[in-house]
């Protein structure tokens, strides 16, 4: 039976600092896991010395010529998972918040077909998890998922995080469909709308350790808003499309 082939999705902006560590880490787990797995750094327009740095240490990379944002990113990396026909496709930050160790937990639901995409999670009950971010962006996510299950019926409690995993039909449509700004939160509604199994399992994740997230630079208030309005707007665009 052939093994399994799993790809890692690697987002990284102006990451230099902390990506050699990231993939090392990567490694070190490739060696004893018992699956097929893979990983692509995308260097999403970096203005550091980010791409030096992965060529020197022959780091697996495609070089994006601009900044693309984080969904650009990504979604560069599901074609390339799409390309490469791989099973399934993780997301998986580049600043080190991601634990490689629960891995397993992301990938067992969907190779056992009880799951379409599953959601790294650091607030339900199987999490391990003692970085639980800030209480004002706890209280935020907590906002964002209500007004999910309010649209959709379907609670997902870590709804921001991007510690993700799908398998090919999720592939296929991040690669046709994948939003740019705030992908996490509004790609929820797209895939529900497409019938796409949802599960929420227990991660581990660590505080970040380099880099600043892009949603510190913004005020508590103008990120909830304008999330939740792309929510609102995916909402509304699946439904004219049905």
């Amino acid at each position: 039976m052939d093994l399994i082939k799993i790809l890692l999705i690697i987002p990284a902006y102006n990451e230099s600092e902390g990506i050699v560590n990231v993939i090392r880490k990567v490694d070190a787990y490739r060696k004893k896991c018992s699956y097929h797995l893979d990983y692509i750094v995308i260097n999403d327009g970096s203005t550091d010395n980010e791409e030096e740095v992965l060529r020197e240490n022959n780091i697996d990379h495609v070089e994006l010529i601009q900044n693309l944002g984080i969904g650009g990113a990504v979604q560069t990396g599901y074609l390339y998972a799409l390309e490469k026909n791989y099973d399934i496709a993780i997301q998986y930050d580049g600043d080190g918040q991601h634990d490689i160790e629960s891995l397993p937990n992301l990938v067992e639901p969907i190779i056992k077909d009880e799951a379409d995409f599953t959601v790294g999670s650091r607030f339900v009950t199987s999490s391990t998890s003692e970085f639980k971010s800030t209480g004002a962006r706890q209280l935020g996510i907590k906002i964002l998922s209500t007004l999910i299950k309010l649209l959709s019926g379907v609670e997902i409690k870590d709804v921001t995080s991007g510690y993700r995993a799908g398998n090919r039909k999720v592939i296929q449509q991040f690669v046709d469909r994948y939003p740019s700004k705030y992908p996490e939160p509004e790609s929820y509604m797209h895939l529900l709308a497409h019938k796409i199994r949802i599960k929420e399992v227990g991660v581990n994740m660590f505080e970040r350790e380099t880099g600043e997230s892009s949603i510190r630079l913004l005020s508590a208030i103008n990120y909830m808003v304008t999330v939740s309005l792309s929510i609102l707007f995916a909402t509304l665009i699946e439904k004219k499309e049905k």
